[in-house]
């Protein structure tokens, strides 16, 4: 049986290795290094499906374990899955819920056959196994489904990470088995292990032994530093099928989306643009910039003078200054709209640079431009 979802390899960079490639899924073929804008809820916040679509978004996330507790995975699947519900008809990937879950550390328990916690919205007891994910994914029905995993504090114990790895192994393969529908949506292994190179290792070689049709790096964007995520990135992705997606998950500023480029990633997600655009911060080409500042009380020239998205050519940064500060939806709906737009954008430049063996160069620019140290900048 053919993957529901395929990864084909158009070029490397030779000075880095970073590869240009295409996804390829049942709703569409999408370019690689690519960003993905998270959808918690179903919904981009504040983003309509057209403007996404417009400012060049190919594939969104969805969050199981929040869907699963509203509007629930049976109302969905009636609605004809996820693409029908929220009307967007490119890609789609969910969680597995995972992460929220264990995100619940005072009120979790795990135990072989799943975790037990408290819901956060009304406190009842909850289970989730690698089999109901598996469910609830499937029910949802996207392109891309993830397996469910322990996601371990980067700094834990070498003893604790390692048990966690066996049992985040033993339930993929579980989650494999339950898996109802291979032919078209794909189902991806999530590659844990810390800080630590031999569990990396041993966590990638038991899920490549599976043959999943695409495979994550979790675990990272957690607490360590930039320069111990590249660390692990350094000797855990050469470790992953070079005719297969690789995809690193939870992080979305603009240094770790090109080094994670720059070190063979092809996707990316995470909430940080959105997050921080509803406290009034941009992301821009000289660096982050908060309109709430005074400073720009006064200032009638865009966001980001050498950006073109709709905010930037439409609205100052006074403005949306004063948007913010009376708390108007508008204003969120703008620094958000810029916001993906920058990171999607810089995905393409990223792309570009990959074709013309240029990614370092382009990342010394960059990085310069953005305000990082030179020492920095270099540290490739």
């Amino acid at each position: 049986m053919e993957p529901a979802v395929k990864y084909r390899l158009i070029h490397q960079d030779k000075h880095s290795g970073a590869r240009l490639g295409e996804l390829i899924t049942p709703h569409g073929t999408f370019p690689t290094p690519m960003f993905m804008p998270v959808g918690t809820q179903a919904s981009v916040k504040t983003m309509a499906p057209e403007e996404l679509d417009t400012m060049g978004a190919t594939v969104i996330l969805a969050n199981t374990y929040h869907l699963w507790l509203r509007p629930g995975p049976e109302l969905i699947e009636e609605a004809g899955g996820l693409h029908n519900f929220m009307n967007w008809h490119k890609g789609i990937l969910t969680d597995s819920g995972g992460f929220q879950v264990f995100s619940l550390a005072d009120t979790r328990h795990i135990t072989e056959e799943g975790v037990t916690f408290k819901n956060h919205l009304n406190g009842a007891k909850m289970f989730l196994s690698p089999e109901k994910a598996i469910a609830i994914e499937n029910a949802l029905g996207p392109d891309i489904m993830m397996s469910l995993d322990e996601c371990p504090p980067f700094f834990e114990s070498y003893d604790y990470v390692k048990k966690s790895v066996a049992r985040t192994s033993r339930w993929a393969e579980r989650g494999l088995q339950a898996h109802k529908n291979p032919d078209w949506q794909a189902l991806f292994g999530i590659v844990q292990g810390a800080g630590f190179k031999d569990l990396r290792e041993q966590s990638a070689k038991d899920l490549v032994s599976m043959d999943f049709p695409g495979y994550s790096i979790g675990g990272l964007s957690v607490g360590e530093s930039k320069d111990e995520m590249n660390h692990v990135l350094d000797f855990t992705t050469p470790l992953l099928p070079e005719n297969k997606p690789r995809y690193l998950m939870g992080v979305g500023s603009a240094d770790a989306l090109i080094d994670g480029a720059l070190r063979g990633i092809d996707m990316f997600d995470c909430v940080l643009p959105t997050r921080i655009a509803r406290n009034g911060t941009c992301m821009t080409s000289r660096g982050r910039l908060v309109i709430k500042n005074a400073k720009y009380a006064h200032d009638f020239g865009p966001l980001d003078p050498n950006c073109d998205c709709y905010t930037c050519r439409n609205y100052s940064r006074a403005y949306i200054r004063h948007l913010i500060h009376v708390g108007e939806a508008f204003g969120i709906r703008l620094t958000t709209y810029h916001n993906l737009y920058f990171l999607l954008h810089l995905m393409q430049q990223v792309r570009e640079a990959i074709a013309n063996d240029d990614l370092l160069a382009f990342r010394e620019d960059f990085f310069e431009a953005y305000g990082y140290n030179k020492e920095k900048a270099k540290n490739f």
